[in-house]
């Protein structure tokens, strides 16, 4: 499969994936509750579990629209409130995707970044992985551009590191793979971009032609996703989503990891790439992809009134 081939080749498409310029800022489509009261929402949830039926539109206004660190103190809350746990009565009162959707919200970050490596052990890592790459990089990257800029440029460092990858293509093959899984797993997605236009500016034939013959099957998809992920993250994502939707049947345990885990970190930025490839709203697809409370928190996570 020419993965690579195609990411280069996609650089110069509109709808493909675009170098993503390094920003600064709040990308969340979640956000603080300026009036937030853990105990008036804790009573509120417990109204609702209650309530025959259950009464899923509540839970949806409280879980969805509080930030991670307020929803801890509604389970605080809760628990001291009503005796119990509140995510087990969640378990018992909710069901389906949605169901898994408010279980994963009432978790802290680290604790559903756990949750979901233990499932994809048993079906495949390589997304989470690259979830927890860009959630790694996000908090180092800036230390690591202060400590490099006081010595070189981002473009003088990536020309140093584009030699020892091309050198290891020309001269020595059968290394290359060492050199690339170094590279693409520690530096930053500026020396990254830098790198792969060095790249194409010095070799004759092009990363894609050098790596012909050297990358197969799923370390090749593995490289791939960290290409991809450091050449634009927003965009990776934005394609897993769209992924999860497309043909028969819909992936709902991709757009929850993704959804949930990126909603206070970077999911604006996500949507921006999803209507910018694909010509659409990330909402509406999800208006045709999913249905019932389900599909309403999660347009909720998105930001819709």
């Amino acid at each position: 499969m020419a993965f690579f081939k195609k990411l280069f080749e996609q650089q110069n498409d509109d709808k493909g994936f675009k170098p993503a310029p390094f920003e600064t800022g709040y990308f969340g489509t979640v956000k603080a509750d300026p009036n937030f009261n853990a105990q008036n929402d804790a009573a509120k949830l417990k109204k609702a579990i209650e309530t025959k039926g259950v009464d899923e539109a509540t839970v949806v206004e409280v879980i969805a629209k509080r930030s991670n660190a307020q929803r801890q103190q509604i389970k605080a809350a809760y628990q001291q409130s009503a005796g119990k746990d509140l995510a087990a009565d969640l378990k018992k009162a909710l069901k389906s995707e949605f169901e898994e959707v408010v279980l994963a919200l009432l978790m802290t970050p680290p604790e559903y970044d756990a949750f979901e490596m233990k499932r994809a052990m048993k079906v495949q890592l390589v997304t989470l992985l690259i979830a927890i790459y860009a959630i790694f990089l996000l908090y180092i990257y800036i230390y690591i551009y202060i400590y490099i800029y006081k010595i070189l440029t981002v473009s003088d460092f990536a020309m140093l590191l584009f030699q020892a990858l091309f050198e290891a293509g020309e001269n020595r093959i059968g290394t290359v793979c060492s050199v690339l899984i170094d590279i693409l797993t520690n530096r930053s997605e500026a020396q990254l971009c830098k790198i792969l236009q060095y790249y194409g500016q010095f070799s004759k034939d092009g990363l894609a032609k050098d790596l012909e013959g050297e990358l197969s099957g799923n370390f090749e998809d593995c490289l791939m996703t960290l290409v991809k992920g450091a050449w634009n993250k927003h965009a990776y994502f934005a394609e897993r989503l769209k992924l999860a939707m497309k043909g028969l049947g819909t992936d709902t345990d991709t757009l929850t990891r993704i959804i949930v885990s990126r909603s206070e970190i970077d999911l604006l930025k996500i949507m921006q790439e999803y209507k910018r490839m694909y010509g659409k709203s990330l909402q509406e697809d999800l208006l045709k992809e999913t249905k019932g409370d389900y599909e309403k928190i999660m347009l909720a996570l998105c930001g819709t009134p």
